[in-house]
């Protein structure tokens, strides 16, 4: 096997399919969940005209000049997700996890009878996003194959058998050319025997095919906030955060077909068998790592005790990020000519570990929230925020001659693709929480999040271009949350407990359609149902 790292790549965004990055990777990292205290948690996240809640770091930075006490706290979440794929064989996945994704610090110094109440300051930790998702989908009866796209798109590209054939020193991601086109030419999945110098794939008519797609992805987005607040007059509360996020993602995926009566290429002047049994694997292994910041501000004004407004606004998260991929096709047929000759191996290839360096800026993020109390007895909360998905742009690194990076370039490519297939998303949030005694509270939250897949995306009207060797992706739909929660507070201590359901469809893709491509050679598409259920319990201290 063949491990190289590369660090002095310039051709990262040159073809059109072998970006060294995508859209699709932007929108995996910059996805956020419902994550936070159990009381936030308990109330859908409802907070933006509330405050006094270490999860306000990460949403309403205003939210920190309502405390009028010292607080520490730490949070546990228990997370039991299930995912289920509905295709010819229905998969489940049930993986459950505990950890502490919450934990934070506010100081409040009281500066008397001055205008500025309050000056206080906090430090939390929350991580605003888990991956922990393992899909698989299986195809019994295939129109169409992978092998067949790739050739469609290598011949779209024009390229020659001297762009794709790296002999000894195989190293595709050294090249202009398509990265994807040169493993599968390499590995015998596309032949250039066709008319005219075009290639051609395995499947043709009277061709019998079945497919299965398997992914697994691992990580996290931690966000680690620094917060400066106060209260003007016990009627504006105001607050300022520098977020300082790191994120570590991984994606396994393997993607196999199995032929009958396919066209098998041999590599020989002759060497195509255009009744064969074939089949092959393509496994490809993806990670990224990085770290980011951001900065936020926000409000809370307070005109009578009964009524909070509230507003706050986060710029873009700066990301640097390593991103590192590897795959191997395993390739195989079988000549109906030789039956005693079984299956054999043909021209396994491993690409090289390639890694690249590249910056994303994620979405602003724009949101309100109104809040009516009523006395110590009940809090209602309402909030709107707009996450502009849409906006998003990739630059990617370019090296000087001894390969240090010598400088950031934006990808235009990629942001234009960002452009096309997402949109902005609306997130609506209800919270409610009741006192029927004094130290007792009880909660109810519903959070709802609108997808931000553009339709044209999502019903396979444009061609979804990814990056590496990994043809496939997901995307999601919208995403809804119902909680409850209880409070009790005993002297200097609060202990808070939260059950939150979330619900969300997705779709899961091999690879995209191609433009002209007839329904009935459609790809592999798999309908995802994902269920999660918290249980998250809080414990702080006031002081």
């Amino acid at each position: 096997m063949k491990k190289i790292l590369i660090t002095a790549l310039a051709v990262a965004a040159v073809a059109p399919y072998s970006l060294a990055q995508s859209a699709i990777d932007a929108l995996s990292l910059t996805q956020t969940q419902l994550r936070g205290t159990a009381r936030f948690m308990g109330m859908g996240g409802a907070f933006t005209a509330l405050g006094g809640d270490l999860s306000t770091l990460t949403q309403n930075p205003g939210g920190i000049g309502i405390y009028r006490k010292s607080e520490i706290g730490v949070t546990l979440d228990i997370n039991a997700m299930s995912t289920e794929t509905l295709s010819d064989v229905k998969y489940k996945d049930n993986p459950t996890t505990v950890a502490c994704n919450n934990f934070g610090y506010v100081g409040a110094l009281n500066l008397g009878d001055s205008p500025l109440r309050f000056f206080n300051w906090g430090v939390s930790y929350n991580r605003v996003a888990k991956f922990d998702r393992r899909m698989s989908g299986y195809s019994q009866s295939q129109g169409g194959s992978l092998t067949n796209y790739i050739a469609d798109f290598t011949n779209r590209a024009g390229y020659t058998e001297e762009q794709l054939n790296f002999g000894e020193n195989y190293n595709p991601y050294r090249s202009n050319a398509d990265w994807l086109s040169i493993l599968a030419y390499n590995s015998y999945l596309i032949n250039p025997t066709g008319p005219n110098g075009r290639y051609s794939g395995m499947f043709h008519d009277g061709t019998v095919a079945d497919a299965q797609l398997n992914t697994r992805e691992k990580g996290y987005v931690d966000e680690y906030s620094i917060n400066f607040g106060g209260n003007f007059v016990d009627m504006l509360y105001w607050g300022i955060g520098v977020g300082i996020t790191d994120l570590s993602y991984t994606l396994q995926s393997t993607y196999d077909e199995s032929l009958e009566n396919a066209t098998a290429y041999t590599g020989k002047q002759s060497g195509l068998i255009n009744n064969a049994d074939a089949g092959y694997y393509l496994n490809n292994y993806k990670h990224m790592s990085g770290s980011g910041w951001k900065l936020s501000f926000g409000l809370i004004f307070k005109p009578i005790n009964e009524l909070r407004i509230g507003a706050a606004v986060h710029s873009p998260t700066y990301w640097s990020i390593d991103h590192s991929y590897d795959a191997n096709v395993d390739y195989s047929y079988c000549n109906p000519a030789t039956p005693d000759n079984p299956y054999r191996p043909e021209k396994p290839e491993q690409t090289d570990v390639a890694s690249f360096d590249w910056r994303l800026r994620s979405p602003w993020r724009f949101m309100v929230g109104v809040a009516g109390v009523i006395g110590n007895y009940a809090i209602v909360s309402v909030d709107y925020e707009r996450k502009a998905y849409g906006d998003m742009t990739v630059s990617n690194a370019y090296y000087d001659g001894y390969g240090y990076i010598d400088g950031y370039t934006r990808n235009e490519a990629i942001t234009n693709n960002i452009r096309d297939y997402f949109k902005g998303s609306d997130e609506i949030r209800v919270g409610v929480e009741v006192r029927p005694i004094r130290p007792l509270s009880i909660r109810a939250g519903y959070n709802y999040q609108t997808s931000m897949v553009k339709d044209v995306a999502a019903n396979n009207e444009v061609e979804i271009v990814t990056s590496g060797t990994d043809p496939s992706y997901s995307f999601g739909k919208d995403t809804n949350n119902i909680s409850f929660g209880l409070g009790y507070r005993a002297g200097a201590f609060t202990i808070d407990a939260t059950y939150m359901y979330t619900k969300r469809n997705s779709t899961l893709h091999a690879y995209t359609p191609y433009n002209g491509m007839p329904t009935a050679q459609l790809p592999p598409a798999f309908k995802v149902k994902e269920t999660q259920n918290n249980i998250v319990l809080s414990l702080a201290y006031h002081f």
